[in-house]
């Protein structure tokens, strides 16, 4: 799955980044950031096209997948093994069923390829601090970044899947018998409105009951 979002901070993608308004089916909007899974990060259209467009992105890649260096090509998982012990920050990537999701997070700066667009390029690597398990990212963006705000990407892409799951469950959304364009644009988008609906009426009863507790 892959989703976009616009900063909600305000920080439009960092101090000094430039992003222009994408235009997708029609309709146009500022988007900052895209996130998505190993299928699109190992898109390399998909990555040009956004760099084109001066739209950020962190996108999950394999432990297989190559990046290029200033030594020539190599092996995220290997690439990830030279990571000093220090360079490692434990951040949270965003709230989980369970609090706040932490895990161990490191990245290496990973040089351009033929005819790529300028800007900064990363490896973002995600390590679980029960298992050590490594997760891997390929990361760009048109100006410098903190390391924190490519774990906030990180983090809302899974935001948006859950959202995405339990509006299959509570709205629908997955249930349009169509095959054309029109009619599935039209539901899905009633579909996502009832789930909003839905989310902002949740959230408003528990700070009711929360004022009242208190």
């Amino acid at each position: 799955m892959i989703s976009g979002c616009v900063d909600s901070r305000g920080s439009r993608g960092g101090r000094g980044a430039k992003h222009r308004p994408w235009s997708f089916g029609g309709w146009s909007s500022m988007v900052c950031w895209v996130a998505g899974d190993e299928v699109y990060g190992a898109d390399p259209k998909l990555r040009k096209a956004l760099e084109d467009r001066g739209v950020g992105y962190v996108l999950a890649v394999a432990c297989s997948h190559q990046v290029r260096t200033g030594v020539g090509k190599i092996r995220t998982d290997q690439l990830a093994v030279s990571v000093p012990r220090k360079a490692w920050q434990r951040l949270s990537a965003g709230n989980g069923s369970k609090g706040l999701r932490f895990y161990d997070w490191a990245w290496i700066s990973i040089e351009p390829g033929h005819g790529e667009a300028q800007g900064q390029r990363w490896l973002l690597v995600r390590r679980n601090n029960a298992t050590g398990e490594l997760a891997y990212y390929r990361c760009w963006s048109p100006a410098p970044v903190p390391l924190r705000e490519l774990v906030h990407v990180a983090g809302r892409r899974w935001t948006v899947e859950e959202s995405f799951q339990a509006s299959k469950t509570l709205t629908g959304l997955d249930q349009h018998q169509v095959r054309r364009w029109d009619s599935w644009h039209r539901w899905t988008i009633l579909a996502m409105l009832a789930y909003a609906f839905l989310a902002i009426l949740t959230a408003t009863e528990r700070a009711e009951t929360t004022t009242h507790q208190a």
